[in-house]
């Protein structure tokens, strides 16, 4: 039987100057079923109500009104066919029919979890009833614990000792010891601009090959004398910074 139906969606594929093939790969639908509707072929396509959801989708794409070509297959070119069972499909895409199958077991789904989560949460607060003082006494003590714990970092006694840290104004060459005389910057030349620190111990002693560096004691600059020949100081543990003669300075060696 000749619905028209056909001939519309090919009428306006082809007014949109689109192949089956691109088709295809927009709504999922096989080339051979979108042949077969635009030539009424119904027996070759895979039941009234897969039918249906493959002209209501291509019709939608073509920019018509699905549902009214749908329902039109439905009083007329379904008639013809009679309401078979389907066919083994191809791989297509998601049918009206389908959706509307896979929308109830979702909602049976949910149904089912929020059962589940409505008996758990039930059972926690019978738990959480029976259990209360135990969980009131536990939070207690954590709490205790955690005052105990401000309280003694609260007395604890600062670390003792100093921390420096140079920077290079110009290359220098360096050599730090800490108060073990174990090298920190052991006899490097350090480049412009680069830092070296900040350390901490219980004092240093520092040579320079000239004075391009900047010292800072305590993040306080100390006061370096520019010197182009080597200089040495010895940092103590109260930050108090002091000249070493030549035969004092750490050699790095």
């Amino acid at each position: 039987m000749d619905t028209g139906i056909g001939a519309t969606l090919r009428e306006a594929r082809n007014s949109r100057k689109v192949e089956l093939s691109e088709v295809e790969a927009a709504i999922k639908i096989r080339v051979r079923y979108l042949q077969a509707i635009e030539d009424e072929e119904w027996d070759v396509l895979p039941g009234v109500a897969y039918t249906r959801g493959f002209i209501r989708t291509y019709g939608y794409y073509l920019g018509l009104d699905g549902e009214r070509l749908a329902d039109d297959y439905r009083h007329g070119g379904a008639a013809g066919g009679g309401d078979r069972g389907p066919k083994r499909l191809e791989p297509v895409s998601t049918t009206a029919g389908s959706r509307e199958r896979r929308i109830s077991a979702r909602l049976v789904v949910a149904a089912v979890c929020l059962a589940l989560v409505a008996l758990v949460t039930g059972l926690a607060l019978v738990g959480g009833g029976e259990g209360g003082g135990s969980s009131r006494t536990t939070a207690a003590e954590e709490s205790q614990g955690h005052a105990e714990q401000q309280s003694g970092q609260n007395t604890s006694v600062p670390k003792s000792g100093v921390t420096m840290r140079l920077v290079a104004t110009a290359e220098v060459w360096t050599c730090l010891l800490d108060s073990d005389r174990k090298p920190l910057v052991d006899g490097e030349i350090l480049s412009p601009g680069s830092e070296a620190g900040p350390f901490r111990g219980e004092g240093f002693e520092l040579a320079l090959g000239n004075g391009s560096a900047e010292v800072f004691v305590d993040g306080t600059r100390a006061e370096i004398a520019e010197s182009s020949s080597p200089v040495g100081y010895r940092i103590d543990h109260r930050g108090k910074l002091a000249t070493l003669a030549e035969g004092e300075r750490p050699d790095c060696e």
